[in-house]
């Protein structure tokens, strides 16, 4: 069993504007919170797992394979595997990340 309690795991700046604290996973599925300040702007990329995303609080603009919406809280989208996309801070949010299979870049931050 993973059991992470929400103050126990280090939280990370990987850019100006963004925090990472990465939460309960395994080799398959990692669970990441992310907090966005107002106006961030996240580069553009892609990465071969896929990634459902929950907004929490706040609203974000998304551009996933050149089709972009906000997202706002309470809403959920999923970015498949391999596709390109992006995401911008409309005002603050804090947003849950699922990811599949694990991202053992982020994983590798972890103490």
């Amino acid at each position: 069993m993973n059991f992470v309690k929400t103050q126990d795991p280090e939280t990370f700046t990987p850019e100006p504007g963004m925090r990472r604290q990465v939460l309960a996973n395994t080799d398959q599925l990692m669970l990441v919170r992310h907090y966005f300040e107002a106006d961030w702007v996240g580069a553009k990329h892609s990465h071969p797992h896929h990634q459902l995303v929950y907004v929490v609080k706040g609203a974000i603009r998304v551009d996933v394979g050149g089709k972009v919406f906000d997202a706002h809280a309470g809403d959920s989208f999923i970015v498949d595997g391999g596709v390109e996309h992006q995401a911008w801070a409309l005002e603050p949010a804090e947003v849950l990340d699922v990811f599949t299979p694990t991202r053992e870049d982020y994983r590798a931050l972890v103490k």
